[in-house]
């Protein structure tokens, strides 16, 4: 079987959500501009027509994409992950050594991965150097910018 992918409930709606709308509002609109683009003469030389093409190609991509990810999906919250650890599913807090501050990250799958958020991907740098470790102790993560030195302060599962 293909690799699972690791999802919170509402990442894995996120991207049901995301899916629905590409298979019906985004068709929709390709649909109408590779009409109008018909319409407007020979498509061997017409852009219009060309551009329309290829983001109906990259639609139905992304739509692939996601109906296989979406087929493989394991809820994170059914699990029985460990709660001492920081494992997929789990809210950390970090102390950074250098500069004193608190960060929090939920760590989640590339799919939900979202900085803005704080959502920190498992497969990420920093996210690779944080897997495993407890609470208490002191991490030092290699990133392309030096390296990262966090303690972990606490280590929580979402309720």
């Amino acid at each position: 079987m293909a690799e699972e992918v690791y999802l919170t409930r509402a990442g894995f709606e996120k991207l049901r959500t995301n899916l629905e709308r590409l298979k019906t509002t985004e068709r929709h609109k390709i649909s109408k501009a590779i009409g109008e683009a018909r319409l407007l003469g020979d498509i061997s030389e017409n852009a219009e027509y060309d551009a329309a093409k290829d983001a109906q190609a990259h639609n139905e991509a992304r739509i692939a994409d996601l109906e296989s990810k979406l087929a493989k999906v394991r809820i994170i919250e059914n699990e029985n992950i460990p709660s001492d650890k920081i494992f997929i599913g789990a809210i950390v807090t970090l102390k950074d050594m250098e500069s004193n501050e608190k960060v929090k990250y939920m760590m989640v799958s590339p799919e939900e991965s979202n900085y803005e958020e704080n959502k920190l991907s498992i497969f990420s740098p920093v996210g690779k150097g944080l897997m495993g470790h407890q609470e208490g102790e002191e991490i030092s993560i290699n990133v392309p910018a030096g390296t990262l030195r966090y303690k972990v302060l606490k280590i929580e599962r979402p309720k």
